[in-house]
């Protein structure tokens, strides 16, 4: 037995790369819980319409209907915008809601209100970026509406005015 010789046991080194892993994973972590704190932002609340739309006066509507050069069928809801407040009115959108006959909503449009220009040889719906409307001005407005849902009680519309913007 003396011809063979034992092995020296060899010093094991630790394990680093567990260690690495380890340190790694708890680096990516605590960046993702970071970035997830400083992203995070307040739930927004329902703020509502811009307070300027209450300076806004809707009245005298019309309903008309036409065709137009395919044959369908274009309506339009007329009627005056009268600005109570002390800006000009450059945009106006306005949320129409279509009612069926028991009172239930038939269709909701979500639409930019346009004014009504009769100065030429034939009506002429502008955006209000073109014609704005002056503190106390009035001037008749056009809702366009392409096709209209057949439960629909023809009566007239519910309209509100969604968002103003003003200079």
């Amino acid at each position: 037995m003396g011809g063979l010789t034992q092995p020296t046991p060899v010093a094991e080194e630790p394990d680093s790369s567990r260690r690495t892993i380890a340190i790694a994973v708890a680096v990516v972590i605590a960046i993702a819980v970071i970035f997830a704190f400083l992203l995070r932002s307040q739930p927004k609340s329902a703020s509502g319409p811009p307070p300027y739309v209450t300076s806004l006066k809707l009245s005298n509507f019309k309903m008309s209907a036409a065709e137009n050069f395919v044959g369908a069928t274009v309506s339009y809801v007329d009627g005056t915008i009268t600005n109570a407040g002390n800006k000009t009115v450059t945009r106006v959108m306005v949320e129409v809601r279509f009612k069926d006959e028991l009172g239930q909503l038939a269709q909701r449009e979500v639409i930019a209100m346009q004014v009504l220009k009769t100065t030429g040889p034939y009506p002429e719906a502008l955006d209000f970026s073109v014609a704005p409307l002056g503190p106390g001005q009035s001037t008749i407005f056009r809702l366009t509406f392409e096709s209209i849902s057949a439960q629909w009680n023809h009566q007239y519309p519910d309209i509100q005015v969604i968002d103003v913007a003003v200079r």
